[in-house]
């Protein structure tokens, strides 16, 4: 008999709770301290509670990875339910987390752990494809093998509304905070394999900042997959929303264009306002 396939992801995938249930997907929580504490992500604490944290005590909430025994106890579980696993994770150079799952695949012969290379939905776009070669009757290794090569073709990037939260949690100088805040600048973040590093620098409104850097990730119709899009953000209105996402489709005609928030994990870093396209290319993205 034909074992089962789970595929798991981090929370950092910043799916939605129906994108999860659609696609029969296991979410380990990271944790997210604060005062002392420690919350899981999406389960005892949302982003909205890291802003008004921030508002409170002018403290920046910290992320922590899953740890190996997590990691291990769900594995052992579902392989004991008859489950081979294929675990799409964090990037291995933004956190350890990816290093722990894989500790924890080391003593199982059927859990495959991908390095997605990138963050937030890039990690959900693979999680997704996972599901989707599981449906169509795909085993865990050709999964694997697959999509730890299609990880290279992900576009990922993010506008940034404001760098307090960079500042404040120490990866962004106060020159640098002064100097964006006075010329009304909205840095990209661009995530490659192995870095992510800052990209473009938009000046003005942040709508208009927006719109821009749409159309300019987007130009390249050819070169992109169709398929799906995120449009993932860390807080903004439906009027934001509903203008940046009649944006995409005025581009480019995806089959699905799809809108998530950004979990605590993200949205600790970046703050609120944040805005990203997260999409495959039909080539791999190089950095500059």
């Amino acid at each position: 008999m034909d074992r089962k396939i789970m595929v798991t992801t981090d929370s950092t995938a910043d799916l939605t709770p129906e994108l999860v249930e659609k696609y029969g997907l296991y979410v380990f929580p990271l944790g997210i301290e604060m005062d002392g504490k420690t919350f899981r992500d999406g389960i005892d604490v949302v982003p909205d509670d890291l802003y008004d944290y921030y508002r409170r005590t002018g403290k920046i909430a910290r992320s922590s990875a899953c740890s190996v025994g997590d990691y291990h106890e769900k594995f052992a579980a579902l392989v004991a339910e008859g489950y081979d696993v294929v675990h799409v994770g964090l990037a291995d150079y933004l956190s350890c987390t990816l290093q722990n799952a894989q500790i924890a695949a080391e003593e199982f012969d059927n859990v495959y752990v991908i390095n997605s290379k990138r963050l937030s939905t890039g990690i959900g776009q693979l999680a997704i494809a996972a599901a989707e070669m599981v449906a169509e009757g795909h085993g865990p290794k050709e999964i694997y093998d697959v999509l730890s090569e299609r990880a290279y073709c992900l576009d990922v990037s993010f506008v940034l509304d404001t760098l307090e939260y960079m500042h404040a949690g120490g990866r962004c100088s106060g020159v640098a905070k002064l100097g964006a805040n006075l010329l009304k600048i909205k840095p990209q973040i661009v995530v490659y394999d192995d870095v992510m590093d800052s990209g473009k620098k938009y000046r003005g409104k942040i709508n208009a900042c927006r719109l821009q850097y749409i159309e300019e990730q987007l130009h390249d119709v050819d070169d992109i997959c169709l398929d799906r899009i995120f449009m993932t953000h860390s807080g903004m209105s439906q009027e934001d929303i509903d203008l940046v996402v009649a944006k995409i489709k005025s581009i480019a005609d995806f089959k699905e264009v799809l809108v998530t928030r950004a979990g605590c994990v993200i949205s600790c870093h970046c703050g609120p306002g944040t805005c990203g396209v997260l999409f495959f290319r039909k080539h791999r993205v190089f950095s500059n």
